[in-house]
């Protein structure tokens, strides 16, 4: 045994078993021609050494980054789970990312050397879970794993042909069969979603770079359709259950709850809500109690099986745990899981959602776990939070160039958790009376989740069971006593379980009244599900016969598509608001065909940020017609670009006919400026509506202000203002009539609402604001120190006598002007514009070029202050204003519910941003610097 050629030298880490960590050594060797990692564990003596073969059966997987609320990236090091044929998951840290991904870039390498089965086996008998739509190897060989070559249109017909005359003389086994696909179906709605950066390095170690050929996708996709003359189905029994346990820890065994069936389930798919309300886990992923209920889940599981771990996701008090018997793992693949979070800027994880997919034999299971906003009133919010989870939760295959998986691709959905819906029954007494005399029939006529599904507003494609067992929400915890609170909560069905897909029975829907932890009693559903079996037999005559027919077709027949439009026009295209356009494709061809939207020369995706085509990729059965729809929205990430007129709505697509030909689609239209994505100074100079700025002159502002003399010598009569309206008008609002609101900043606002203060900002100036506008931005107008709340007019103390006299003269005018002012929306949506507002700004409030400085003084106050003084003045004043506005909302905590840390965190992923040119990624200790940093001007009084 000696060490691999060329192999690096070995790397340092620990091994995560039983919630303990082992500190270990890997390094490569090679032994008779034969390659393997070796695991040394360094905690006892002499130390013990495994040896773990680098074969095709041999997986790794970079672990999903923890999620965090606020979305920084961290840099954690690095999680790696490594797994042959026979040995567990094993999971290792690494301290040191880059080291281990060039450690494992080797063992890719090595690995690629040694393979030799060209194809892979029927049936893949290693459980092995891909998170994050990151996945090992191994690699299928470039010419695809039915044998053919891929690249069949730069082949002559005569060679396709002897090609595949020479490929079939050879028996070759077929591929795995592919769990069919559901009919695609459009999203309900776009909403941007940031997906962590995959940096070239990521790709080649985790992800299979693999050319599978048109042809083998093509003979996936028709084995695909006809599934039915190949599987048989098989019944099995889920276990489903939810609890949201409020933060408590487990006090009691969870055997009333997870072990009241005689017979074992073959799988458990266990979801909690409120975790851990602690605020360490509200902005962080690290919780205690994630291991706690993971402990007791794992003792209470039935006593006739024995089970293990397929999947844990969490996000803050969310958790979805899926379990199966160990008879049945080597069934399951394409494990994947994900999270949305649908607090505030869809951000914050106290709401939203976190799922499990994967396939068991041949059928597709999505498991979602969710939280739903909270209050009896804000039934519409809940609606909004379901189609979210709808709309940004997608998986993303292994292979990239597959498309994402959403919700509702998937053969069987369980949709599970606290979904919040309330009963719209005012009076507790009376609902109470009803559930004593067992009238729950009379009582679920008033639920609101009923009452949306039959609107169709939520849930409308998903099925519920009868309930029978009164409502779960709310008691006194520990006892089985309804709410005595002064709040008296109205009893409700909050924990529900439903299901979309076909051959699903439910055996039992019920509560679990012994379990009295919480301030919610568990429920569980027992489910007897149909799933696709494979008959290996018959599924290995069809694949023949198909590729046969395949044969024959091609060397007769080239694909052919026929289009309904191919110009699009999108006039008055707006920030954050949704805009579709659908056409038509047909297959024409007497050929199954492949067709995708592909990148032009020289770029690396198929079209800009601002647009998407949905599907952008799929199969064509002989005249099958599909829907297509271009979808264009304007995000962050997009807005700035429009704003300054550097990017245009106009592009060309290319829709790709394999075998065939390339078809070119033109998108032209116009884009509606907006304030939001435009810089502070340039706002400062705009005392007109965004809207009435000609767009030359918007431009042409932007790049004057790059060689701008400073402001502060500008002559009084041209004097910019000293904060951007449009920031000075959400304030405002917020001091006036959100001071007391619960929950604020921590609540999200409607889609609806954000979008009608958006235009207003946009387009809509008060006169009473112009009135302002024009005393702000006189001589004796001050900001330094202003905070623009009524009753502390700015007023310049260094001023001459007369002058302060002139400015305390306005204060009355000021302040009914300010009475007369409202903004359309709720608070949280008032807030979560600022929010977004202050997200959207191409340099962040405390410029890229101090991040650093800031970050270096954040244990020191003078340092702190000192900083702030050097921004720019639009830059200092907007920072200042802010961080009054926000000193003002602590004296109210005990109302709104903010504290100073939430403060902090919340603002400093918004004014304090990394530059995006940073190589390393922002640590934890700099994400804590940089939330000190504000807590300096929150805690203290600025100077200033």
């Amino acid at each position: 045994m000696e060490p691999a050629a060329g192999s690096s030298r070995s790397l340092s880490g620990v091994e995560v078993t039983s919630g303990q960590q082992v500190p270990c050594e890997l390094s490569l060797v090679q032994r008779r021609g034969e390659y393997e990692l070796v695991i040394r564990s360094r905690e006892k003596e002499p130390p013990v050494q495994e040896n773990i073969p680098i074969n095709s059966h041999f997986k790794y997987v970079q672990e999903a980054e923890e999620t965090l609320l606020i979305d920084i990236a961290a840099n954690t090091g690095c999680k790696i789970r490594v797994q042959c044929d026979w040995t567990t998951e094993r999971l290792f840290e690494f301290p040191d990312e880059e080291q281990c991904l060039a450690f494992f870039a080797e063992v890719l390498r090595f690995q690629k050397a040694q393979a030799k089965a060209p194809f892979p086996d029927l049936v893949d008998h290693a459980s092995w879970h891909q998170v994050k739509g990151l996945s090992g190897p191994p690699e299928p060989p470039a010419a695809g794993i039915l044998g053919f070559e891929d690249n069949f249109s730069a082949m002559s017909l005569e060679k396709k042909r002897n090609l595949q005359n020479q490929q079939m003389s050879a028996r070759r086994e077929p591929p795995p069969p592919p769990p069919s696909r559901p009919c695609l179906r459009e999203r309900e709605a776009v909403v941007s979603k940031d997906q962590p950066k995959v940096s070239n390095t990521m790709r080649m170690l985790f992800v299979p770079n693999t050319q599978t050929g048109q042809r083998e996708g093509l003979i996936k996709h028709i084995i695909a359709k006809r599934e039915k003359e190949y599987v048989n189905i098989q019944n099995f029994r889920f276990f489903v259950g939810t609890w949201n346990v409020n933060g408590q820890s487990p006090d009691s065994g969870l055997e009333p709850w997870l072990n009241c069936d005689p017979e074992p389930p073959d799988l458990y798919c266990i979801g909690f809500q409120e975790l851990d309300l602690s605020t360490e886990a509200f902005f962080y992923f690290e919780s205690t109690k994630e291991q706690e209920w993971l402990t007791a889940v794992e003792k209470a599981l039935h006593v006739k099986a024995k089970y293990k771990k397929v999947q844990l996701v969490r996000l803050v008090g969310m958790m979805l745990l899926v379990f199966a018997r160990k008879d049945q793992l080597s069934h399951i693949r394409d494990v994947m899981a994900e999270t949305v979070g649908t607090g505030i800027m869809g951000k914050m994880g106290n709401k939203g959602g976190v799922a499990v997919r994967f396939v068991f034999h041949n059928t597709s299971f999505c498991i979602v776990n969710s939280h739903l906003a909270a209050h009896v009133e804000d039934f519409e919010r809940r609606n909004q939070d379901y189609k979210d989870i709808c709309a940004r939760m997608s998986f993303q295959p292994p292979d990239l160039s597959q498309p994402q998986l959403t919700i509702m691709k998937h053969d069987v959905v369980i949709w599970l958790g606290d979904l919040n819906y309330r009963l719209c029954l005012p009076d507790a007494n009376e609902v109470k009376v009803l559930i004593g005399r067992g009238d729950l029939q009379q009582l679920l006529m008033y639920d609101q989740l009923n009452i949306q599904r039959t609107q169709k507003t939520a849930f409308a494609d998903f099925t519920e069971g009868e309930i029978k067992f009164i409502p779960t929400y709310k008691f006194d915890s520990k006892t089985d006593r309804w709410d005595s609170s002064g709040k008296c909560r109205v009893p409700a069905w909050c924990d529900r379980i439903l299901w979309r897909g076909g051959s699903v029975n439910q055996l039992q829907y019920r509560s679990h009244m012994e379990l009295k932890t919480s301030d919610h009693k568990p429920v569980s559903s027992l489910f007897l599900i149909g799933v696709k079996v494979v008959d290996e037999r018959r599924y290995r005559k069809m694949f023949e016969d198909i590729v046969r027919m395949m044969d024959r077709m091609e060397n007769e027949f080239l694909p052919s598509l026929e289009l309904s439009r191919r110009e699009f026009s999108f006039e008055n295209v707006k920030f954050r608001q949704l805009r579709k356009e659908k056409f038509q494709i047909t297959n024409n061809g007497q050929v199954t065909c492949h067709f995708s939207f592909i990148p032009k020369l020289n770029d690396s995706q198929y079209c800009k940020p601002w647009l998407r085509a949905e599907p952008c990729e799929g199969y064509l059965e002989p005249n099958e017609t599909v829907d297509i729809s271009l979808d264009v929205y304007v995000s962050k990430d997009s807005v700035t670009l429009l704003n300054s007129g550097e990017d245009t709505i106009e592009e060309i697509l290319v829709l790709h006919l394999d075998r065939g030909k390339d078809y070119f689609l033109t998108i032209s239209g116009s884009y509606l400026p907006s304030c939001f994505g435009t810089s502070l100074e340039a706002l400062c100079r705009m005392k007109r509506p965004i809207r009435e700025v000609p767009v030359t002159k918007l431009i042409d502002l932007e790049k004057s202000l790059l060689e701008m003399v400073p402001q502060d010598s500008e002559d009084s009569g041209d004097r910019p203002l000293q904060v951007p309206k449009e920031i000075w008008i959400l304030v405002d609002h917020l001091f006036k009539n959100a001071c007391h609101q619960e929950d604020l900043f921590q609540t999200p606002g409607m889609q609806d609402e954000l979008q009608d203060i958006i235009e207003c900002l946009d387009t809509t100036i008060p006169e009473t604001i112009r009135i302002l506008l024009e005393f702000w931005s006189g001589a004796s107008s001050h900001l330094s120190g202003f905070r623009g709340l009524r009753g502390n007019p700015e007023v310049d103390e260094q001023a001459q006598p007369e002058k302060r006299a002139d400015g305390r003269r306005e204060t009355s005018r000021i302040a009914s002007l300010l009475d007369k002012l409202r903004l359309a929306g709720s608070n949280h949506s008032v807030a979560e514009a600022l929010l977004i507002f202050l997200e959207a700004l191409p340099e962040p409030v405390i410029c890229y070029e101090l991040y650093q400085r800031c970050l270096d003084c954040s244990q020191e106050s003078r340092l702190c202050r000192q900083v702030i003084s050097q921004l720019p003045r639009s830059h200092r004043n907007v920072f200042r204003y802010l961080m009054a506005f926000l000193r003002e909302l602590l004296k109210y905590s005990e109302d709104n519910n903010v504290s100073a840390n939430m403060l902090a965190t919340l603002f400093a992923s918004l004014l304090l941003r990394p530059p995006p040119n940073l190589l390393a990624k922002q640590t934890l200790q700099e994400r804590q610097r940089a939330i000190n940093f504000l807590l300096v001007f929150l805690l203290g009084v600025d100077d200033n």
